[in-house]
């Protein structure tokens, strides 16, 4: 996982499938802290599978 600007995340999946994951508001003090190879949880529609939301656990960082 790399932090982009503006709250984006580029994120790699257990299978190698990149995407670009958004983080909300309420979290965004967090993508400051979030390292290279930080687990977290990604949402992904059925639609798009190039974008997700990325949901960050305060434990994992």
């Amino acid at each position: 996982m790399e932090a982009l600007a503006n709250g984006l995340l580029r994120v790699e999946l257990a299978n190698g499938h990149r995407l670009l994951g958004h983080v909300a508001r309420r979290q965004a003090p967090l993508v400051e802290r979030v390292k290279m190879g930080a687990m977290v949880t990604v949402k992904l529609t059925p639609g798009d599978l190039s974008h997700g939301f990325v949901v960050l656990n305060e434990n994992n960082l």
